[in-house]
């Protein structure tokens, strides 16, 4: 609010002015609610509303003057006093432009400077009421002031009192010996307390000095200054600090937050942990029309190293650091890039100093990336890698970086339903590792060219499709080994051609069932595809991996990942499916798929890629060698059904028909109430071994069986009880236990979490050097003031699929 300007003798009465005063002696009795505009909800209470009700500003009793600067009265009596003072009284009234005096009586002495206000009154403004004994203000400035205060900010559910109130002539508000709070009235769960307190409703933030936090009356902070917003714009100042306690660490970060700028800002964050030392973190945020980006890190110098423990305290008298750069933006409608930087001092950074619950990242990634789009083309060119977070890291373990990579794609398409595709990429690989102590295949960096152009035909109607298409990979290197010795050929080439021929049918009937119209369809579909065998014994592996089998599997002519590797594949595969389509929605209410691959070769490339030789016949490689000679692949059943608006459910079945056995095996039910109840349920078996995929110690050295439960339970609007358990039933323990609550409503809002997990310490295929981890996260959140801890609404929601937790 600007400053108004007196046009009569009266404005400023009108203006919604409010001052402070000399403090009176004793607390001040509470009005009743009704008194502060508040209105409990009825029969119109909303469903998702948080408070019990809602302060609801009436309508004005006098009718707004068509001059904005002039004054509107009413009153019963009006009369001169001995001395020359005009004296209203009765019930008086008095109006200019939002602002509005109720009294019982108005006295104005003869020079007309000010004007005094017997209570009890009320002084209304937009979305303001204040309520006191007595009143001074100016008529010639914004000044005012009010005695034994009570007041009401409608739109920020914000209510408080104080022994004096003033308006100063800027527009703030000055309060001595208040208080506030956002709780309901009748409820002081939580108030602040100050002796001196400064409101600036224009600029959306408050001032208080010698200030206590009080919950239930009790005081559990102070603050000899603090600075806090009233409203959701963004304001400089410290914000609550996280506090961490456990049997033998005590951990305290005292965020303070810069507003910059309404498209900068910044957070400076000193964090003391009494086994490490002094940990001072930041992030800066700026955001432009077409670009956007943040920076954040910390920075420990000379680690005390921790607990007495001494794997702990590695790190002793070593800095620890991290940094994370993100930024994103567009030159034009097609082009757009990112950059991203991250590092670490250490792989156990986040582990030592990152989240509770074990949640922290996995790695840091690197990237310059720009893409362009057209119509046609689309073009990229990157720079990529990342810093594993392991400790200690082994230099095969090192990822590959990209240095860069170039890509371009397009497709063209010609009517009748011929199309032409282009891939290509051309990358420079490259980690820093000691050649000599990798595998001579892994020690390899350098230059790979692959190109991929493709045609085919697509006819495609509602009935069916059929689709031949062939592509052609062709593949390039130039290879360095530095100092290590090998007769392996540092230039190779390799060209597989990739044939593969899909059609399918679908046949549909009418249905009805349980009083519904559905369209029930069957639809039989093969596909045919054939890659020969190349030699890529000396082919190094920057990219690929080797995929699990699945339903699209069954579909695909690809058995890796990357372009390191093409595998040979002469196979058919065969599905039968068949889905309920509801008629006024032609959404999928039920789809049942069973289908197979049979093979007509064996599969002798490997990540290994060596064409004539078989994994051998021992008992290590026995596995291996089934899956590579097997005819048949397993029979896979896939289910998809939506029971209900709420309920549906997800299975999937490979079963092995020569052996009889199970591969994989998986359940899922799924339960979304609108009113945000949540309950998932899941069992998934794999036999060992069954995903060849990624570094041998991180593919499981056991049948794999699990059961998991997790829900969220919305008790009402303010409360969510939440939960969840996984559990090895092979190895017969617990993986993960979680439970929490939320309380959420419009005077606090609470987030409590307890978490129990077994870390697998990066070797998931054995379980002796496995360790247990725990940990309790508290937030406190006081609606109006900030929070206590940090939010794990994030934590919350990944935990438990299809959760959304409350904002505070």
């Amino acid at each position: 609010m600007g400053k108004r300007h007196a046009g009569t003798a009266l404005a400023g009465l009108i203006s919604s002015g409010l001052t402070i005063g000399a403090p009176l002696a004793m607390a001040l009795e509470p009005l009743p609610a009704w008194q502060l505009d508040w209105h409990p909800w009825g029969d119109d209470r909303p469903d998702a509303a948080l408070c019990r009700g809602v302060y609801v500003m009436p309508a004005y009793r006098l009718p707004a003057a068509d001059d904005p600067g002039k004054v509107s009265a009413e009153a019963d009596n009006a009369y001169y006093g001995e001395d020359g003072e005009t004296i209203l009284n009765g019930e008086v009234i008095l109006r200019r432009g939002d602002s509005q005096l109720e009294s019982p009586e108005v006295r104005m002495p003869p020079e007309r400077e000010h004007a005094e206000a017997e209570g009890p009154l009320a002084l209304r403004d937009l979305n303001m009421l204040v309520r006191g004994e007595a009143a001074e203000v100016s008529l010639n400035s914004d000044a005012a002031r009010i005695d034994s205060a009570h007041y009401v900010i409608h739109d920020q559910h914000l209510r408080g009192d104080a022994v004096q109130l003033s308006r100063l002539e800027d527009g703030r508000y000055r309060l001595t010996s208040s208080n506030f709070t956002t709780c309901d009235p009748g409820d002081s769960l939580w108030r602040l307390a100050t002796s001196d307190l400064v409101l600036d409703r224009e600029s959306g933030f408050g001032t208080a000095r010698h200030a206590r936090l009080e919950v239930g009356r009790v005081p559990v902070f102070y603050w000899p200054w603090v600075r806090f917003p009233i409203d959701d714009r963004r304001q400089t100042g410290f914000l609550w600090p996280a506090l961490g306690l456990s049997s033998d660490s005590f951990d305290y970060a005292q965020p303070f937050y810069w507003n910059i700028a309404p498209n900068h800002d910044a957070t400076i964050t000193p964090r003391w942990i009494s086994e490490h030392g002094l940990l001072l973190g930041g992030e800066y945020r700026y955001l432009f029309p077409s670009d956007a980006g943040q920076i954040e890190g910390a920075y420990l110098s000379s680690d005390d190293g921790g607990s007495s423990d001494d794997e702990a305290r590695r790190f002793e008298g070593e800095d620890r650091w991290y940094i994370d750069y993100m930024h994103s933006g567009a030159f034009d409608a097609r082009t757009r890039y990112n950059l991203r930087y991250g590092a670490a001092s250490d792989g156990r950074y986040f582990d030592d100093f990152g989240s509770a619950f074990g949640d922290g990242p996995n790695n840091m990634p690197r990237l310059a990336l720009l893409n362009y789009r057209g119509e046609t083309w689309n073009l990229q060119a990157r720079a990529q890698g990342y810093q594993r977070l392991e400790y200690p890291l082994r230099d095969r373990d090192k990822p590959f970086y990209r240095l860069p990579s170039l890509n371009a794609a397009a497709r063209w398409s010609q009517p009748g339903g011929l199309y032409q595709q282009w891939r290509s990429d051309v990358t420079y690989f490259w980690r820093d590792v000691d050649r000599n102590r990798v595998p001579l295949r892994e020690s390899a960096t350098g230059t790979r060219l692959h190109l991929s152009p493709a045609t085919g035909w697509r006819f495609d109607e509602t009935w069916g499709h059929l689709e031949p298409r062939v592509e052609w990979l062709y593949t390039a290197y130039d290879l360095d080994y530095g100092e290590r010795l090998t007769e392996r050929s540092t230039s190779l080439q390799r060209a597989v051609p990739v044939a593969s021929i899909d059609g399918g049918l679908v046949f549909e009937r009418e249905l009805e069932l349980g009083g519904r119209d559905y369209r029930q369809t069957l639809e039989p579909r093969l596909n045919y595809a054939y890659v020969p065998a190349r030699d890529q014994s000396e082919f190094p592996d920057f990219d690929s991996d080797e995929r699990a089998f699945s339903w699209n599997q069954l579909w695909s002519p690809y058995r890796f990942t990357g372009s390191d590797r093409v595998g040979d594949l002469n196979r058919i595969s065969y599905a039968l499916s068949s889905r309920f389509l509801e008629d006024e929605s032609g959404r999928d209410r039920f789809m049942l798929g069973v289908g197979q691959a049979y093979y007509f070769d064996d599969r002798t490339i490997d990540m290994a890629g060596d064409p004539d030789t078989l994994p051998s016949p021992r008992a290590a490689d026995g596995e291996r060698l089934y899956q590579a000679t097997r005819d048949r692949s397993p029979w896979v059943t896939r289910l998809d059904w939506r029971i209900s608006e709420r309920w549906s459910t997800r299975y999937e079945w490979l079963y092995d028909d020569h052996r009889s056995r199970t591969e994989r095996n998986s359940v899922g039910v799924a339960y979304r109430d609108p009113r945000g109840h949540v309950l998932n349920l899941a069992y998934r078996w794999q036999l060992e071994g069954f995903d060849p995929s990624g570094e041998a110690e991180d593919r499981l050295g056991y049948d794999r069986e699990e059961y998991e439960l997790s829900f969220a339970y919305k008790v009402n609007p303010r409360f969510d009880v939440i939960g969840r358990y996984l559990y090895d039933h092979t190895n017969r323990r617990s993986l993960d236990q979680m439970g929490g609550v939320q309380w959420n409503d419009c005077c606090y809002g609470l987030q409590l979490v307890w978490r129990e997990w077994i870390e697998d310490n990066d070797t998931a295929n054995t379980i002796e050097d496995d360790t247990t981890e725990r940990g309790i996260f508290l937030r406190f959140v006081f609606k109006g003031l900030g929070g206590v801890g940090g939010n794990a609404a994030g934590f919350f929601e990944t935990a438990i699929p299809g959760y959304r937790a409350t904002e505070f």
